[in-house]
Order: structure tokens, then sequence, then C-alpha cells
């Protein structure tokens, strides 16, 4: 808030030649508060962009994360898909996907101003907001491409990626990140259920809307070949480079910094009192707590829950459970405490490891788990937002409407709990009714999935001219393609001494 300086009321105080050194004061007491507001503004815009990037170096931690989860013989293919995803989600966003999102004053459906960035900057957002909400968008499209991951043609990727960027997610953002959105916690007017959806960073608008498409995709397309036996037991097909998948957590870990404390869009910003030590800056720094400790606590839990369940401690189910966890504590991050994260990432491996056996069972198949991973864990969010909410943290990171609902077990009744189950709902629905469609079109045209010849044979060689690097596939020796993973049983013998 701007400062004020009044020339008259400070020569009174001055004397009766006072007025000349009153209206001098006060001019250079413009001068000054005129520099602290556009410091605010510089500091916040670079926060923005630096939040941006690294959300944007997810999209590296995407491809690396497919990489070495897929066989080698379709590396090339899926990298070159991940940078597909950022180009042509670059160009549609720019095109539509933002002014649906954002493009407001508009109706609670969907935005209709500011198509191709038109009258930006404003006094709303800057280039820098575009920019953040271009690199969330991205990572959506990003999601459902590994579901379909090493058996779909690559013009379906450039169809989907295009529809979904520019028009399914920006829709789903503008439900509940826009201040116009039926749905948004922003829209302090008209509240859904007194309360509106907190979703702060995206577990359902960015995780279950790529999550379900990617389910879509996957299940119209069916399991790749081998992926299944004649008895429909599961066979493993094992990503390539446990190493690429180790590499491209690691990233994704350091870009949901931006992912989750970034979504503030501001950091300069007092929730007053007498503490100056406490404002937005301390949301953001508990934000990156609580992503931390959802991200650690699922990922321990996968890792022993896997090894009583297989006897093996394998490092990318340990990635995935990670992973898992982020998805989960999306949504609530900035308006939980600490400890609630912790409850927060312990239920989402449960949620991973469940939703992967009923995909085992239903026959699907997704080569990096993001349906589950995205789509289940993400949903799990969402609720556990509703349920474990604090009072205090809301009305900070949600101000404007004194009294607003909160967790339900932190007892703020089960408003916010019914908010949220209907966003849950209306996702699913929204994302079946427009991505279901489109993979079921891709399908009938011929367009979606490759023939089996170059499945086997692998899309490197058959559709981009060459291996991405000398390797040796377990595919292309007198082996069997399954490798099936045996139990190890605790030995009853004892060591001899010696």
């Amino acid at each position: 808030m701007a400062a004020s300086c009044s020339a008259s009321q400070l020569a009174q105080l001055l004397g009766p030649n006072g007025t000349a050194a009153a209206t001098f004061i006060c001019d250079q007491f413009s001068a000054v508060d005129s520099k602290f507001i556009d410091t605010s503004y510089a500091v916040d815009t670079t926060y923005l962009l630096f939040s941006a990037y690294l959300v944007f170096s997810m999209q590296l931690g995407f491809a690396m994360l497919c990489a070495g989860s897929v066989r080698a013989k379709n590396t090339m293919n899926i990298m070159l898909t991940n940078v597909l995803d950022a180009a042509a989600g670059g160009l549609f966003y720019y095109l539509f996907g933002f002014a649906f999102a954002f493009g407001g004053p508009s109706n609670g459906f969907i935005g209709r101003h500011f198509f191709g960035l038109k009258e930006v900057p404003n006094i709303s957002f800057d280039y820098s907001h575009f920019l953040y909400q271009w690199a969330f968008a991205i990572a959506a499209a990003g999601i459902t491409s590994g579901s379909i991951a090493e058996r779909t043609q690559f013009v379906a990727y450039l169809i989907y990626s295009s529809f979904l960027t520019g028009f399914v997610y920006p829709v789903v953002s503008h439900w509940i990140w826009s201040p116009d959105g039926w749905a948004s916690a922003f829209n302090t007017g008209n509240l859904l259920f007194g309360s509106g959806v907190i979703d702060f960073a995206g577990s359902g608008v960015v995780h279950m809307v790529g999550g379900i498409a990617g389910l879509w995709g996957a299940f119209i397309e069916g399991p790749r070949i081998g992926r299944f036996d004649h008895s429909g037991r599961s066979v493993a097909l094992r990503g390539h480079s446990a190493t690429l998948v180790v590499l491209g957590t690691f990233l994704l870990w350091f870009g949901w910094y931006g992912f989750n404390p970034g979504s503030f869009n501001k950091i300069l910003v007092s929730y007053g009192g007498a503490s100056s030590y406490y404002g937005q800056w301390s949301a953001v720094g508990r934000t990156a707590v609580t992503t931390t400790l959802a991200g650690c606590t699922a990922a321990l839990t996968t890792l022993f829950g896997k090894r009583i369940l297989s006897g093996h401690w394998n490092v990318t189910d340990v990635c995935n459970g990670l992973l898992g966890g982020f998805a989960a504590i999306t949504g609530g991050c900035s308006v939980v405490e600490p400890w609630a994260a912790i409850i927060c990432g312990f239920v989402a491996a449960v949620v991973l490891v469940s939703c992967n056996k009923l995909a085992e069972k239903m026959r699907y198949d997704d080569p990096l788990e993001a349906a589950q991973l995205h789509g289940g864990c993400g949903a799990w969010g969402i609720i556990f937002t509703a349920l474990f909410a604090s009072e205090k943290y809301v009305n900070e990171v949600y101000p404007g409407k004194p009294g607003r609902p909160y967790g339900l077990f932190m007892g703020g009744g089960g408003r916010l709990l019914g908010a949220h189950v209907v966003q849950i709902l209306v996702i699913i629905g929204w994302v079946s009714a427009t991505m279901g469609p489109l993979f079921f079109i891709l399908h009938k045209m011929n367009l979606l999935r490759i023939s089996a010849e170059d499945e086997m044979a692998g899309m490197d060689m058959t559709r981009h001219g060459g291996f991405a690097y000398v390797y040796h596939d377990e595919d292309d020796s007198v082996k069997p393609t399954a490798i099936q993973l045996r139990k190890i049983e605790p030995s009853s013998s004892t060591p001899t001494s010696v």
C-alpha cells in the first residue's frame, strides 16, 4: 500500500513560512515511496520468474524419468514427445490456453480475454504470470505422455498435447484459480459451499487432469505387447535405466520447490500483526517444508511396503512413491501444518500401491504408473486438504472472506470437504468427456497405436531413424521378454560360526 504525504498538513507543523519546505519534503517522500513500490513489483516478478524456471526444469525431470522407465528401443521416441509437449504446449497456451484460463472478466466456466496475450501486461498480471502458468500446462501434458508410452503414434501426441494444453487443462484451471471461476476460492462473491476449492498448486488441476487423460489414452490403446501373458498374469517390462529414473526424480524434486512455493505468485506480502518477521515469505518456507515431508514420508513408506510385498528393495518404486507424495501434498501444501504433511505422504504411498495392484487386476498398462500416481494420489491430496487445512493458514493464504470453512479434522466442518468432492467428480467428468472421445476417435482413425511389428522392433528404429544410443536390450536376446521377479524368503538356517 502506498504511503501518502499532505503538504498542507505538514506546512501547519512547520509554521507560517513552511509551505515551500513542506511541498519539497512531500515531493521527495513521494519519489522514495514510488521507488519502494517499484522495488516491490520487481521482487515479486523476479520471484515468480525464478519459480517458473524451476517448474520448467521439471520437463527435464519428466524426460529423464520417462526415458529410464521405458525400454531402450523407445528412448528417442519418449524424449521427443517430452520436447513436443513443451513446444506445442507453448504455442497453443499462448494462442488460446491462457485466455481460457485467466481471461477475465468472464463467466464461471471459461475465460474470454487475452488471446495471444493481447492487453498483457495489465494491473492483474505481467508476462511472468503467463510463463509460470504455461510451465504448469505442459506439466499436465507430460503426465499423460507417460501413460501411453511405447505404443503411440507420433501424430497422436501432437493432437492430444495441443488439445490438452490449449483447451482441456485451461478450462479446469479457470474453474479453480481464476477469480471468476465457479469453484474458485478467490471468487469471494460466490463461493462454492461458502468455501470454494482450495487446490493451491494443483493436485486436481494439474495432476488429476493429466492422470485421468492418461488413463483414457492407455485404456483405449490397450496394454503393450507382452505386458500380460495368456493367462492374464502381469509380466514386468522393466525400464532400461534406473539411473535415468533416479536422475529424473531428483530433477522433479528440485522443480517442485517452484511448483508449490511459487504458486503464491508474490512473496512481499505482510500478514500484519506485531511480528515483522512473519509474512508470506514465511508461508513460502512452510510450503517448501510440507512438500519435502510429504515426499520423504511417501518414499520411505513405499520402500518398506514394497519390500514386504515383493521381497525387494526397488529404487523405481521408491521414486514413484516420492513423486506420489509430492502430487498429493500439492493441493494443500500452503494451508496445512508440517505434521499433517507426514500423514499425507503416508496415505499417498498406500494409495499408489493399491492403485497399482488394481491396475494389474484390470490388465491396465501404464509404463510410468502416471494415472495411478497423479490421478490416484492427486485425488487423495484433494481430500486430504479438506480434512487437515488449518484455519489460520486458510485465512492468511485466502484473505477477503472471514469465517471461511477449513479442515474437517481441524474443527472447520464439512463444507470444504463437500466442495472438494465436487471438484474430484467434475474433473473426472470433464476430462473423460473431452479426452476420452478424442482418444477414441484417434483409435478409430488408426492414428493412435502403432503396428505390432513397429512395437516389437521399437519406435526409435522404425519411426525416428535409429536408436538413441548403442545398447543391448533384453528383447533382443533369446530369453523371454518378461522378467519375473522372485520373492526372496528369509532363510531359516543359522549362520555357521567360525
